[in-house]
């Protein structure tokens, strides 16, 4: 993509831009919680100090970080595509909106439900390739096989060789399950709290950076507690490989089998991690959106001086 001055002079680049930055700091911050979480989402039992010191001891510090390149690689397109999406709908379904005036809490949510949706076919296939990859040596395990993937590639072209697209589509239809509403709620939470502990800030857009961290984390941690177990039973079924018996026939089945034969504990294990990851995460994520915004804007507003400033000068050397 041709990040040329025309595409950042637009607010739709500038959109962009900024949630990219947003979603590559948040990977940065959050990837090792994620395994943990992910972890503890597959296992039968264990708590995350357990898990995180056998992780560690088994395989080093750096399995904390294993899979990382897929969401890295990826998460920055997808989130620019999620925040200009939802600020591209937020506005169509505000239509009567004044300009300068935010979105009304309605079409907030309106829009951050349909953004979720979109990003959902972009992020159930790089969720599918981390989560193999963070529970490889796990699978391997039962396999009784010693060999690994080196990385993403390697496990989505094994995938796709195996089990085909539909491999790759694996968990497509639970991730919008929990995307589509989760995001609904998520931008509505940050642009609630954010007026909360900043009046006004909404419509001047001189928010804080302590009102940006603590509005993204509580707006991650209301997230993720609302499509929690959703998240388990899609771990689960994206967590299946053909080379293993499969245990689940879909999103009924799984959540069947799992209350069956762990009780309905199991649809909130690692509710603990997930909540603390998504309180530094979205904390992040947010701060950096916003700020990498204000800092684009007020680099167009400084140019646009220096145009004008150019422009004079030379009007009076004509003169």
């Amino acid at each position: 993509m041709d990040f040329g001055p025309e595409f950042l002079a637009s607010s739709w680049g500038k959109e962009f831009v900024a949630g990219g930055v947003g979603g590559t700091a948040g990977v940065l911050a959050g990837h090792p919680l994620d395994t943990l979480r992910i972890r503890q989402q597959h296992s039968t039992n264990g708590t995350a100090f357990g898990i995180l010191r056998n992780v560690v001891a088994r395989e080093g510090p750096c399995a904390l970080y294993r899979g990382m390149l897929a969401p890295l690689a990826s998460v920055s397109f997808q989130t620019a595509i999620t925040f200009q999406s939802y600020a591209t709908l937020s506005q169509a379904f505000d239509p009567n909106i004044k300009a300068g005036d935010p979105p009304s809490y309605k079409a907030v949510v309106l829009g951050g439900i349909g953004a979720g949706a979109l990003q959902s076919l972009l992020i159930s296939p790089v969720e599918l390739v981390k989560i193999r990859l963070q529970l490889q040596r796990k699978t391997n395990e039962k396999m009784n096989q010693s060999s690994s993937n080196r990385g993403p590639l390697d496990v989505a072209k094994s995938i796709l060789r195996a089990e085909g697209w539909r491999g790759i589509c694996r968990g497509l239809g639970i991730t919008m399950l929990r995307d589509s509403p989760s995001h609904g709620l998520y931008f509505w939470t940050y642009e609630y709290m954010k007026e909360q502990l900043q009046p006004g800030c909404r419509k001047n857009g001189q928010e804080t950076f302590r009102t940006m961290l603590l509005a993204g984390g509580l707006a991650g941690v209301t997230s993720w507690i609302f499509c929690y177990p959703l998240d388990v039973l899609k771990t689960r079924i994206q967590a299946q490989s053909h080379c293993l018996q499969s245990r689940y026939c879909g999103i009924v089945d799984c959540y069947r089998k799992c209350v069956r034969s762990e009780g309905y504990n199991v649809l909130w294990r690692g509710l603990g991690t997930a909540v603390a990851r998504a309180f530094v995460v979205n904390g992040v994520v947010f701060t950096a959106y916003e700020t990498a915004l204000r800092c684009m804007y007020n680099n167009s507003k400084n140019h646009a001086a220096v145009q004008t400033e150019n422009a004079v000068d030379v009007g009076a050397s004509k003169g």
